[in-house]
């Protein structure tokens, strides 16, 4: 019962199982030794589950919920509801990375598409919302899993990620907006009275003053391990049962990855044919490579063969648009639209593929301008 249970829970989660196969075939090419535990990037782990706890505290006092609302409430026409809801997603997940804001706002966007007359453009506006997540995630070190470990890797100030990814945040909001006024025309919506969402100062501001500690860590200004043991016992003492409801799976894929790449590290011929490959070629390598077992596997697998960090941050950014597969982020998305309107599944597939491979070159093309 339990081998099936550990199967079943595997099966569920293809990123995770392929992470701990390559662990454990690793870890036969190189025996478990004390060095192991310098594989594992603790900060980045420790970031990961903070914001997880944090952020999921304030979607259970409905903070992004009524924001939306309030937001929605000043829009009367197609374009206007579009508006709201790809850019809640693009500026959301700035903070509250692209998986969260598209568990938060897909579900409310396909009700507010349902009570506005709007379910034809239901595809269109979900594929804009993903796309919109996945690309405004890129522009802050927090904005996604591969954000967290290659900024803290990295090095790099605050300010110098932020103007790094600037130009391509800014390319992307400008796509999205052209998206929406070209395929969201329409006369004017009325939208049906829809429950009240209402938060409670009292109950959210001790998750903002955690949120803030979480930024002044990554500002290299408070200790990873403090911010551990304040963040522990604040959601401990605020609501002790989210430490039961955050992605634990996201963090074992990390540290199954961090194993395999430290393994493959100590084989020195294979290491430089490795670094040979992927030198000069870190952005086109890592778009690539995150077609297949999307972006955050990706950052972490190249991040161990060059010093180029900055080149894999705007890659694997950049490669979470294309396949479904991309970003994991993005089947968030579909799994909604495939529950909800089944008969448009592969509708849905077609137009996210052919708006990703777009968004993609566009985005290609201007990185190709920019680099020197």
């Amino acid at each position: 019962m339990i081998i099936e249970r550990f199967i079943d829970y595997f099966r569920k989660d293809v990123v995770l199982a392929v992470s701990f196969v390559l662990a454990v075939i690793s870890c036969i090419i190189t025996p478990p030794n004390a060095g192991y535990a310098d594989y594992i990037d603790f900060n980045t782990l420790i970031m990961l589950f903070c914001l997880m706890l944090i952020v999921e505290g304030l979607r259970r006092q409905n903070v992004f919920l009524y924001v939306g609302s309030r937001l929605l409430k000043q829009v009367r026409s197609p374009q206007g509801v579009a508006l709201v809801l790809v850019f809640l997603c693009f500026f959301a997940s700035m903070f509250i990375t692209n998986d969260v804001s598209l568990i938060t706002f897909v579900p409310f966007g396909l009700l507010m598409m349902e009570m506005t007359g709007m379910t034809k453009k239901a595809g269109l506006i979900v594929v804009l919302m993903t796309i919109a997540a996945n690309l405004g995630s890129m522009f802050t070190p927090i904005g996604n899993p591969q954000n967290i470990y290659l900024f803290s890797l990295s090095g790099m100030a605050i300010g110098d990620f932020l103007l790094l990814m600037l130009p391509y945040t800014a390319v992307s909001a400008a796509l999205l907006l052209l998206c929406i006024f070209i395929g969201c025309r329409g006369g004017a919506v009325r939208a049906e009275e829809m429950k009240k969402e209402s938060v409670d100062p009292k109950q959210i501001w001790p998750y903002i003053v955690l949120f803030i500690l979480c930024l002044v860590t990554v500002s290299g200004l408070f200790n990873h391990w403090l911010l551990l043991v304040v963040v522990a016992v604040g959601i401990f003492w605020k609501d002790r049962r989210l430490f039961g409801r955050i992605d634990y799976s996201l963090l074992l894929t990390f540290v199954f990855f961090f194993v395999f790449t430290g393994n493959i590290n100590g084989m020195p011929q294979l290491r430089e044919w490795l670094i040979s490959m992927i030198s000069g070629r870190e952005t086109q390598i890592s778009i690539a490579a995150s077609q297949v077992i999307s972006n955050v596997p990706a950052a972490m697998l190249l991040s161990a063969y060059t010093d180029d960090i900055p080149a894999l941050i705007v890659g694997t950014n950049l490669g979470g648009l294309g396949t479904l597969i991309a970003s994991m982020a993005s089947l968030i998305s579909y799994k909604q639209m495939a529950v909800r309107f089944p008969q448009t599944k592969k509708r849905y597939i077609l137009l996210f593929t052919v708006l990703n491979v777009v968004f993609l070159a566009v985005l290609w093309l201007f990185y190709a301008v920019l680099r020197p």
